[in-house]
């Protein structure tokens, strides 16, 4: 018969009743369900059969409605980018995606090591890695193609983008482009996702040890890319010879990332709530409004009350840093945000976030589309609702056929079978 102790572990109470400790205790935490789910009754067998982790809702919505700002952000001169989350403060979609990254990492392959074995889950991120490289590739290739078909057409020449792989010519570019040696804008966060993908299994390796002890060697190589901007890997597509998303300090992000999925699942769903921690996070993320918001871009009188420059993104710089912990702080210890991420008309986005590098793939294109549109016609108003509806309906729509999809792929091949 099961101990009431065993039960209330399998409930997720233990994690719950300890929250007050504010710590992580271990990489097991992964196998304890969150708050939520339902325990299996008792003298119930227990399947030893490996399972997918349950997803969690608030994660596939954000990365979904990252997914959506990114292609908004990646077309210039678009009126609806002054309206993304990088105008009302310091950080933007971009963090939020590799800080999700890492989260989704730590939930889709920490438990596996353990359900499964090394082998198992070293070769499952080795496909990943591989799928994540083949699309990085795909959009490499339809971009100079594209492009290049335009540059015929019109006459005209990409100002940024691939223009330095085309001025490299079109086969040396590809070459480079795929050895990620020439990584262009708008197709460099791939690469970026490829690396903290590969290195995970030392980042759970590590944190089987102790998360602290992870977090602090990540926190001081994110100190040093600050300190040091030549500690980058090598880009040939770039000004400053550096990749613009450095490894090297999107790295604490993802490492982050990791770390909370523990702490999550060790506070039964939901990080603890202090008032004062709260508070604190909120006096934070009004400040970045103030003095990070697009006052003059919304014609606004300008309203910071500092004279200092923005903080750097490429290095992930402090103020960027702590804008995104705040956020995710308040966005995963509050309640009605995984209530809210459960909200049917949230659907289709929570859709985009579980296939993201589908509906990631398709905004790439997409914003494409939309900077060829822009150069060439200019950007009216006419031709900006178009670029906008018609690029976010086809992410939606394309998020919706691949979970019709594998809802059908489900039904014909039920996880019991």
């Amino acid at each position: 018969m099961q101990s009431p102790r065993a039960a209330a572990l399998r409930c997720g109470i233990i994690g719950r009743r300890y929250r007050g400790e504010d710590r992580v205790n271990s990489i097991d935490d992964l196998e304890r369900p969150a708050a939520g789910d339902a325990p299996p009754p008792a003298g119930h067998p227990v399947a030893v059969r490996p399972a997918k982790p349950l997803r969690d809702a608030r994660v596939d919505v954000l990365r979904g409605l990252a997914l959506l700002t990114i292609f908004v952000d990646h077309i210039p001169q678009n009126a609806p980018a002054l309206l993304t989350v990088h105008n009302f403060g310091f950080s933007d979609a971009a963090e939020l995606f590799v800080l999700l990254a890492g989260y989704s990492s730590m939930m889709a392959y920490g438990g596996l090591f353990r359900r499964a074995g090394a082998r198992t889950a070293l070769a499952r991120i080795a496909r990943r890695c591989l799928r994540i490289y083949l699309f990085q590739a795909g959009l490499l290739l339809a971009t100079l193609i594209i492009v290049r078909i335009w540059m015929d057409l019109t006459g005209l020449t990409p100002r940024f983008g691939v223009a330095p792989l085309l001025q490299m010519g079109l086969l040396p570019g590809l070459l480079r482009g795929l050895a990620l040696n020439a990584l262009p804008n708008y197709l460099d966060i791939l690469p970026l996702y490829i690396l903290l993908l590969a290195l995970f299994p030392l980042v759970y390796v590590g944190m089987r040890r102790g998360v602290w002890g992870v977090l602090a060697l990540s926190a001081t190589l994110w100190l040093a890319a600050n300190l040091d901007p030549q500690l980058n890997l090598p880009n040939a597509a770039a000004v400053d010879d550096g990749w613009y998303f450095n490894p090297f300090a999107w790295q604490f992000l993802f490492v982050i990332g990791a770390a909370l999925a523990l702490a999550v699942r060790a506070g039964g769903g939901l990080l603890p709530w202090r008032n004062w921690a709260a508070a604190a996070c909120t006096a934070y993320l009004g400040f970045a409004l103030v003095q990070g918001g697009s006052w003059t871009a919304w014609g606004l009188p300008d309203l910071r009350p500092l004279a200092i420059a923005a903080p750097d993104k490429s290095h992930v710089g402090p103020l960027r840093l702590l804008d995104i912990l705040a956020l995710i702080y308040l966005l995963f210890s509050a309640p009605a945000v995984t209530r809210l991420s459960r909200w049917r008309p949230l659907r289709l986005i929570d859709a985009c976030g579980r296939h993201s590098l589908e509906i990631f793939a398709a905004g790439c294109l997409a914003a494409l589309i939309g900077r060829i549109l822009y150069r060439t016609f200019d950007a009216t108003w006419p031709l900006q609702v178009a670029v906008n509806v018609g690029g976010l309906a086809a992410m939606l729509g394309l998020a919706h056929f691949l979970d019709a999809g594998a809802r059908r792929t489900e039904v014909r091949n039920p996880p019991g079978r």
